[in-house]
């Protein structure tokens, strides 16, 4: 167990690479109870997300779900979240733990007396069931379309159960009462889903360039240098959207190590053919590459990059995203 955004977290229950790997062949399941949920509600709840969220929420029909960010007004990242559309005037926002009150004070300095705002998260636990037997796992909500959510009963005790995730694999997060999480998790495991932990979600989100907020996100980073211009919608305002057009003077790049290199971990510096040009933001061993993998900000024009480890530079080879692709 690790500490994490103020959660007692598991870091692994066997091991990452036992857990990393049952989610990429079979199904795993992780305790995501420590993100929050923000209740938006009422006739302005559309008008007042879209000014707060870079993408389009006016594109979503109850049911619906979209990736998106939340940024101040100089283009940095606030936070980046999962928007659920549940009703014509009602949404759900899943943030994540360390931003929560954070959001929900910026939401509320810039809505209005027709929005009702509600840091739900104390009323919701939420576990997330990822890998390609899911829907094996879950028949309950094998029906249910890629960025859905849906009010399901699993076992008994109701759910909003949407088919969205954070490691590349098909899955569904389960959002439940917090008595029913227990019950839950050990009829889920019980169907033959790997208990994972932070570890495994870390190496699976890492392999398909997910970012991690507080680390390849952060209020001093833009949606455009972070490689996310497709969830922003510029022919809408919002918050930030004047920084957001101008050309950014830098990249977060996705790398791989050569084999036998040692793997790269944050704050390690990244050189260019003639100076330091960043550091990495993430880094990791890649179980399924079987080799070291990272994320870092550099300059736009950078092509060539090493990653310096304990003195020596080891070559590393910008790759498109995601590293990871299934055969």
């Amino acid at each position: 167990m690790i500490a994490f955004a103020g959660w007692e977290m598991p870091l692994q229950f066997t091991s990452i690479v036992e857990e990393h790997r049952a989610v990429r062949e079979r199904a795993g399941l992780f305790d995501i109870s420590h993100m929050g949920e923000i209740i938006v509600a009422g006739p302005r709840a559309e008008s007042v997300l879209n000014r707060l969220l870079t993408n389009d929420v006016r594109r979503l029909a109850p049911g619906q779900a979209q990736y998106t960010l939340m940024c101040n007004a100089q283009g940095g990242v606030m936070d980046d979240l999962i928007v659920y559309r549940l009703q014509p005037t009602v949404f759900l926002l899943v943030v994540n733990a360390a931003r929560v009150e954070t959001d929900f004070v910026w939401m509320n300095a810039h809505a209005d007396k027709e929005v009702v705002l509600e840091n739900a998260s104390d009323r919701y636990a939420a576990l997330a069931l990822q890998g390609p037997h899911a829907t094996h796992l879950l028949p309950e909500a094998a029906d249910l379309a890629p960025f859905h959510i849906a009010s399901r009963t699993v076992a008994g005790h109701a759910c909003h159960v949407a088919r969205t995730g954070y490691t590349g694999e098909d899955g569904f997060e389960l959002l439940c009462e917090p008595a029913a999480a227990e019950p839950l998790w050990e009829t889920l495991c019980g169907r033959g889903a790997v208990p994972c932990g932070l570890g495994a979600r870390d190496t699976l989100r890492l392999e398909m360039c997910y970012p991690l907020y507080g680390q390849d996100l952060t209020d001093q980073t833009t949606p455009i240098e972070a490689g996310l211009r497709r969830f922003v919608c510029f022919e809408k305002e919002f918050i930030g959207r004047d920084a957001l057009q101008r050309p950014p003077a830098r990249k977060l790049v996705a790398f791989r190590m050569e084999l036998g290199a040692p793997p790269p971990r944050p704050h390690y510096r990244i050189l260019g053919p003639t100076e330091p040009v960043g550091e990495v933001t993430s880094g990791t061993h890649s179980p399924s590459l079987q080799c070291g993998i990272g994320l870092g900000y550099v300059p736009v024009a950078v092509t060539q990059i090493a990653i310096e480890i304990r003195g020596r530079a080891y070559p590393a080879t910008i790759q498109p995203r995601p590293l990871y692709r299934k055969p």
